[in-house]
């Protein structure tokens, strides 16, 4: 059984930071892709930021400059850190990893962090 965990969401005004972190634990015998999204009231859950594997990133336009993901493969862990919040950053924030397992491949969510930016 595979569980995503994250933490690191709260309250942060304007041009403030955060760091998310999302510990994976369980039967996992590879991991190829870990990555976060959001969601954001009224609207569907869209990538923020993966990264593979290998090391190769991808960020949404919105976030770039502004995010960075990074990840610690043999901790099975991955983070987000974001700076220059701005209002339309707040969302729920989901950690997503790819991973293979005993059973087979599995795509793994979290269960969320909120992440409110607001003065």
């Amino acid at each position: 059984q595979v569980q995503l965990v994250e933490s690191g969401g709260g309250l942060v005004q304007p041009g403030g930071s955060l760091r998310l972190s999302c510990a994976a634990s369980g039967s996992i015998l590879k991991i190829y892709l870990m990555g976060w999204f959001r969601q954001a009231p009224g609207k569907r859950r869209e990538l923020v930021a993966t990264i593979t594997s290998d090391g190769n990133f991808n960020y949404a336009d919105s976030v770039k400059g502004r995010f960075t993901i990074s990840r610690d493969l043999a901790k099975k862990m991955v983070y987000l850190q974001m700076n220059s919040l701005k209002p339309e950053d707040t969302a729920v924030y989901y950690c997503n990893v790819d991973l293979l397992e005993r059973t087979g491949v599995l795509n793994s969510w979290g269960q969320g962090t909120q992440v409110t930016v607001s003065s």
